[in-house]
């Protein structure tokens, strides 16, 4: 059985509990996704299979993804070409077939723990206060290190900023995986999960959810 879904990020909400308590939760859209290639070990080393979510106008995928994508779409009757193409491994390729359609029911349940994966927002180039968290200098009269990094060198031996110091850059933008979040509803007929906690990126973004191996 495939382990993991292609999905997009809705947004945050809150939902109750049985107890009465408030559970923050976030809303993702997952599936259905369609098989659009199965790889086998004979052909391709490996055995996995390919998933395709989401809708693309054909004026914006290319004539090789078209024709990738042509029997997928013929054997699932859809019109609208696929936004994004994901492989996920599975032991056992004997039960997939192009154009089938995978369902979030029909791969996770309630209660179960996933990791979901997308890219954080991106937010340009941005200070150590902002990008690490560092505490600002003094504002007393005369202090130039308010919100500069301070010391960024050592001694006469090295010699140098060691790499890997924690520097002014590009912050954000980047693939952030989440782990060991709970499932608190599915709602088939929307195509919708509801995973306790936040999730990595904006809404609209495309994440990735996966059964987890860490078990609290």
């Amino acid at each position: 059985m495939i382990r993991g879904l292609i999905g997009r990020k809705l947004g945050m909400t809150q939902v109750f509990a049985e107890d009465g308590s408030v559970v923050p939760v976030t809303v993702l859209e997952v599936g259905p996704c369609v098989v659009t290639q199965v790889k086998t070990v004979d052909r391709d080393g490996y055995q996995a299979v390919q998933l395709g979510f989401g809708v693309k106008k054909a004026k914006n995928v290319t004539r090789p993804l078209q024709g990738h994508m042509k029997k997928a779409l013929e054997n699932s009757g859809r019109e609208h070409f696929f936004a994004v193409l994901k492989e996920f491994r599975v032991d056992d390729v004997e039960t997939f077939e192009v154009g089938q359609e995978i369902r979030v029911e029909e791969v996770f349940q309630i209660g179960e723990r996933v990791d979901v994966i997308g890219r954080s927002k991106g937010r340009g180039f941005a200070g150590t206060i902002k990008r690490w968290g560092f505490s600002r200098g003094p504002m007393t009269h005369g202090c130039k290190n308010i919100r500069e990094p301070g010391s960024t060198g050592c001694a006469t031996f090295p010699g140098r900023v060691i790499k890997g110091k924690k520097m002014p850059g590009h912050y954000g933008n980047e693939r952030v995986t989440v782990l060991n979040l709970r499932i608190v509803d599915i709602r088939p007929e929307e195509n919708v999960i509801l995973v306790k906690g936040a999730v990595p990126g904006a809404p609209n973004g495309t994440v990735l959810v996966r059964k987890t191996n860490r078990v609290k």
